[in-house]
C-alpha cells in the first residue's frame, strides 16, 4: 500500500511549534515523526507529538454537532450541520433586531490553535459588524509589556545562539518540561564548558540540570535583579554597554544605590547573600551571557517589572548586542504577517474599531456588568475557560445570563459540557494553514493530510458556512468572503515582504521544508535605545523592591503554584492513553515538614482551600518545596483554577496574570465536612 508524506505543523501554544512529516496510508494517519528540515526542532517531537494518532483516532473525539436541553442536563441530541448554523444563524439576527446591533454577540477564542488561518473566528465576527470581542493576552501580557517597555518593542534572540553561551541564566522556566528542544542547545553550551543556573522557587526538572540552582521566593525576582545590580555597582564592575544608547542609566543606577538594601534582599527572596555575591560574580565575569525570563515570572503583581529588571541587568552587563547573549522571552515576528483573517475587512475598519473590547483577563467579570447591550450569545473557540481561566466562577455567573453558548472544540472539555451547542473541530491534520513560532524563527506549512473525522470542521470552514446561513436568512448580513479557500487566504499572508523575509519564492518553496527568517534581526536592539527608565517605573519596576503580601497569607499560609506539565497544555492531552494511561488525579505537593504539621502523610487525600471553595487532591510530599509553597497539577475536571481569583486593581490588572498570587490552606479530607 502506497504511504503518503505531508507536512504539518503543531499548532499548540508552545514554544516548539514542530514541524512534522505525517504518514499516510488509504486516507488514515498511520505515524508521525519529526521533520529534519526545520532547524530547530531538527526531526525530533516531544512525547504529546508522538502521540498524535492517538489524538486524532481517539474515540472521545467530537463526531458531530450536538445539542443539549436544558443547558447543563447532560441531555445531549445529535444534531446536522445545517440545524446547528440554522440555530446560530436566528439567535444572531434576533440579537441584531432586538438591540440595533450586533454587540450581544461575541466570542472568546485563544490559544488551542495558534495556526494563522484560525483567526476565521475573528474574520466571521468582524464581518458582521462592531461585536463584542476579547483583547490581550492571558499568558503573557505582563512579560510582553516589559520587553516592549525596555527594548521599544518586542524582541528576544535567535534560540539556537544559545548554544554558543558561556552563561546561561535560566529565569522562571523550566525547558525540561515545557520547551524540550531547547534543552539541546542548553547542553549542548553545557558540553562547551558554558554554567547553566537556575532561578526558581521549585526545583523543577531543568534545575536538577544545574551547575547553580537558587531558590527563590516567588514574586520577589525584581528584588533579586535588583540586589544583583546593586553589587556589580558596588564592585564597579565594568558596565560594556553605551550610555548614549540607553535611556535612564544614571537614574536607575542612583535608585539602586540608594534604595536597595542587600539586607532587605536577602531577606525577601529567602536567598543568602553568598549566593547573590556568586550570581553578580557571575555576570560579571562571563560572556557572553544568556538570560532567560521565563513565564512563571510575570504570573503575580510585580511580572512584568521582575522582567524589566532582569532586561535591565541583562543590558548593564553588556549582554545584549553580543553574539549568543541577550535577555530571551518571546518574539513577535508574527505582527509583521498581514494576519487577514484577524484583520478582515482591514486594519481599523469601523466595524473592528467600533467593537466592543475585554480584556481576555477578566473578561467573564466584565462580560457580566455589559448592559447597553448585554451580551447573550458567545461564541468560545480553541480555549476551554472553566478550566483554564483565574475568575471561574465569574464564567458560571456569565453562563447563566447567555442565551446561546456555542463551543467548537475536538473534544467535550468542561466549557462544552455547559454549552448550548458543540461543534466538531477538525485537528490540524485535517485542514490546511500556516504557522509561525513566537520562540524560534521558522516558518512552516501545515497540509490537509487525511480527511476529517467524522463530521469535524476547521474554524474557517465554518465561518465560510455559518456566512452562507447568516446571509440565506438576511442578505448581507455578513460580508465574510465564504468563496475563498485555505491556499487563498494563506497567500494572502505571504506578501512580497514576507517571502523577501522568509526566502520564499511561493507558498510551494514550504512544501520542501521550513524557512528561516533572514538573520537581519539577530542583535535587536544594535540601532535601537535600551530603556533603563521609563516615567511609569516610578510607581512600578521601583516600588516592587517592597515584596506584596497579601492580606490572605496570615489565613491561608501557603502560595497555590500550579506549573505546566511535560505530557499536556492545561487540559490538552488529557484522554490520550499513551501519555496518561490512568485518569489524571489532582496532586498536591506539600513540602514534608509542613505536612507534618497538618498531620498529612503521603497519598492522604487534603482538601486545598480558601475563600473561593476547595478542591479534593492526594498528597504528595516533596522534602525540596519551600514550606510556604503547595504545588498542583492541572486538570480539567476538578481545576485549581476555582481557587484563584484576579484580586488587582483594575487598571494593573489588564497587563498582570497573577495566577500565583494566590493562597490557599491544606487539611485533611472529611467528606462529612466538605
Amino acid at each position: 500500500m502506497e504511504t503518503s508524506i505531508y507536512r504539518n505543523t503543531c499548532p499548540r501554544n508552545c514554544f516548539g511549534t514542530c514541524s512534522i512529516l505525517s504518514y499516510v496510508e488509504n486516507g488514515k494517519l498511520i505515524k508521525v515523526s519529526g521533520d529534519p528540515e526545520h532547524g530547530y526542532t531538527q526531526g525530533r517531537l516531544c512525547a504529546k507529538g508522538y502521540a498524535y494518532t492517538q489524538y486524532v483516532y481517539n474515540p472521545s473525539r467530537l463526531k458531530y454537532p450536538i445539542m443539549q436541553m436544558p443547558r447543563g442536563s447532560g441531555n445531549w441530541q445529535r444534531i446536522s450541520w445545517d440545524q446547528a448554523y440554522t440555530i446560530i444563524a436566528e439567535k444572531m439576527l434576533e440579537l441584531y433586531n432586538r438591540y440595533g446591533s450586533n454587540l450581544a454577540a461575541g466570542y472568546n477564542k485563544f490559544s488551542g490553535n495558534l495556526g494563522m488561518l484560525h483567526y476565521a473566528v475573528e474574520g466571521m465576527f468582524n464581518s458582521i459588524g462592531p461585536h463584542t470581542k476579547p483583547i490581550g493576552n492571558i499568558c503573557a501580557s505582563s512579560g510582553l509589556q516589559a520587553v516592549k517597555a525596555s527594548f521599544g518593542h518586542v524582541v528576544s534572540p535567535i534560540p539556537e545562539d544559545m548554544a554558543g553561551a558561556k552563561l546561561i541564566v535560566i529565569w522562571g522556566a523550566n525547558p525540561a518540561a515545557t520547551n524540550i528542544h531547547q534543552m539541546k542547545f542548553i547542553f549542548q553550551a553545557k558540553q562547551e564548558g558554558a554554567k547553566l543556573v537556575v532561578i526558581d522557587p521549585i526545583l523543577t526538572e531543568t534545575g536538577v540540570k544545574a551547575d547553580l540552582y537558587i531558590q527563590i521566593k516567588s514574586g520577589t525576582d525584581a528584588l533579586l535583579a535588583l540586589g544583583i545590580a546593586k553589587l556589580l555597582i558596588q564592585r564597579n564592575s565594568p558596565h560594556d554597554f553605551s550610555p548614549a544608547k540607553t535611556v535612564g542609566w544614571e537614574k536607575f543606577k542612583d535608585y539602586v544605590t540608594s534604595h536597595i538594601e542587600l539586607d532587605s534582599v536577602c531577606r525577601e527572596t529567602g536567598i543568602k547573600l553568598e549566593a547573590i555575591e556568586e550570581l553578580a560574580r557571575l555576570y560579571a565575569t562571563i560572556k557572553p551571557a544568556a538570560t532567560w525570563s521565563g513565564l512563571g515570572i510575570q504570573r503575580n503583581e510585580h511580572g512584568s517589572d521582575s522582567i524589566q529588571a532582569i532586561n535591565s541587568l541583562v543590558a548593564m552587563t553588556g549582554n545584549l548586542n553580543i553574539p549568543n547573549g541577550g535577555a530571551y522571552f518571546m518574539h513577535d515576528d508574527i505582527e509583521d504577517f498581514p494576519l487577514a483573517l484577524s484583520n478582515y475587512p482591514e486594519q481599523n475598519h469601523p466595524y473592528i474599531n467600533n467593537s466592543r473590547y475585554i480584556n481576555h483577563i477578566d473578561f467573564a467579570l466584565s462580560a457580566n456588568n455589559l448592559d447597553d447591550p448585554p451580551l447573550k450569545l458567545l461564541w468560545i473557540a480553541s480555549r476551554s475557560p472553566l478550566s483554564q481561566d483565574l475568575n471561574i466562577k465569574d464564567w458560571e455567573d456569565l453562563f447563566k445570563k447567555l442565551e446561546l453558548i456555542v463551543t467548537v472544540d475536538l473534544y467535550m472539555t468542561n466549557t462544552a459540557k455547559y454549552s448550548d451547542l458543540v461543534l466538531p473541530a477538525a485537528s490540524h491534520f485535517e485542514e490546511a494553514d500556516l504557522h509561525a513560532s513566537y520562540w524560534h524563527r521558522w516558518l512552516s506549512i501545515n497540509q490537509k493530510a487525511i480527511p476529517p473525522y467524522f463530521e469535524a470542521k476547521s474554524d474557517l470552514q465554518i465561518a465560510r458556512e455559518l456566512t452562507k446561513k447568516l446571509n440565506e436568512l438576511s442578505p448581507g448580513f455578513s460580508t465574510f468572503p465564504s468563496e475563498l479557500e485555505p491556499i487563498d487566504w494563506i497567500n494572502k499572508e505571504l506578501t512580497p515582504d514576507i517571502k523577501d523575509l522568509y526566502s520564499l519564492n511561493s507558498y510551494e518553496d514550504l512544501l520542501a521544508g521550513p524557512h528561516i527568517r533572514k538573520q537581519d534581526h539577530k542583535v535587536p536592539t544594535k540601532k535601537e535605545r535600551f530603556y533603563f527608565y521609563t516615567p511609569d517605573w516610578e510607581n512600578n519596576l521601583f516600588t516592587c523592591s517592597s515584596r506584596n503580601q497579601s492580606d490572605e497569607v496570615g489565613i491561608y499560609p501557603f502560595r497555590l503554584l500550579s506549573p505546566q506539565s511535560l505530557l499536556k497544555i492545561h487540559s490538552q492531552y488529557e484522554s490520550l492513553t499513551w501519555l496518561n494511561p490512568e485518569p489524571e488525579e489532582t496532586i498536591v505537593e506539600i513540602n514534608d515538614e509542613a505536612a507534618c504539621k497538618k498531620g498529612i502523610k503521603e497519598g492522604n487525600f487534603v482538601s486545598v482551600y480558601n475563600k473561593c471553595g476547595s478542591v479534593k487532591a492526594k498528597a504528595a510530599l516533596n522534602p525540596y518545596l519551600p514550606i510556604d509553597v503547595v504545588r498542583v497539577n492541572q486538570t480539567s475536571d476538578n481545576s485549581i483554577n476555582r481557587l484563584i481569583v484576579n484580586h488587582l486593581p483594575a487598571v494593573q490588572s489588564q497587563s498582570s496574570t497573577n495566577f500565583y498570587d494566590s493562597h490557599v490552606d491544606v487539611k485533611k479530607w472529611d467528606e462529612h465536612n466538605e
